[in-house]
């Protein structure tokens, strides 16, 4: 056989063996009080853009801080989150002083006429937690 074809049959042969990830995530649904803040000094620190986790928020983005006690039932650090009400999914890019308990956040940028007519209600959120599954690989 020729040695390119035999490098040729190794290199797709490796590449048709991959790792297949079984459904290793699950969502969980929970009732929560949510409010809406902007990143402006008033409302926040003297760096407004700058998340207790280190991030940087962009207006525009869709983004939830969470309060401590939320994030200890795995509402982590870029969790996936969906807001009963609103299109799209969130993450979770900011936590909360320890007083607030379970309760988030809706990040909306600059817009504070945008944060006021949301006001304060009760939704459900699901949020998207990992589960702890083997990998199968497949050849």
């Amino acid at each position: 056989m020729n040695l390119k074809l035999v490098v040729l049959l190794v290199i797709l042969l490796l590449l048709s063996c991959k790792e297949e990830e079984t459904n290793n995530y699950q969502w969980k649904t929970i009732e929560v009080t949510a409010t809406a803040y902007n990143s402006l000094m008033y409302q926040t620190n003297s760096n407004p853009h700058i998340t207790a986790f280190g991030d940087s928020l962009k207006p525009g983005l869709k983004y939830i801080a969470v309060s401590r006690d939320l994030l200890e039932s795995g509402l982590g650090h870029n969790t996936l989150v969906k807001v009963e009400g609103l299109e799209g999914t969130y993450l979770v890019k900011d936590k909360m002083n320890r007083r607030f308990k379970n309760k988030i956040d809706l990040y909306m940028g600059t817009d504070v006429k945008a944060a006021k007519k949301w006001g304060r209600r009760k939704v459900n959120i699901s949020y998207r937690i990992e589960t702890i599954k083997d990998s199968i690989i497949i050849y």
